[in-house]
């Protein structure tokens, strides 16, 4: 028997499913265009496979509670972080500084 990934949904109660198309926010359009720039030749930093295989490895929770794109981000994060190509260290540095200049921008 084998055990069922996260996103394998088929035959389970989920409710509804909705199907109505919508216009990419800002956010979901700089997140794809992000996946496009990481996965173009000839940088390549990772395949379709392992985006998949770092999404369904999330946590139950995370996976759940977290919207499409957002496991696009965390799958991101994850591949950049396994991969060398930054570190948890300047990852943080990065959302620090979004950060501050989030709150500025609301002051």
């Amino acid at each position: 028997m084998t055990t069922r990934l996260i996103s394998d949904l088929g035959g389970l109660p989920a409710g509804s499913i909705d199907l109505s198309e919508h216009e990419p926010t800002m956010t979901e359009r700089r997140i794809d265009a992000m996946m496009i720039l990481l996965r173009a030749k000839p940088r390549s930093f990772w395949g379709a496979d392992e985006n998949r295989r770092t999404i369904e490895s999330l946590e139950p929770t995370t996976y759940a509670e977290s919207a499409y794109y957002e496991r696009w981000v965390l799958a991101m994060k994850s591949l950049l972080l396994e991969k060398g190509i930054l570190t948890e260290q300047e990852v943080d540095a990065k959302v620090a500084e979004v950060q501050s200049r989030k709150s500025l921008a609301q002051t």
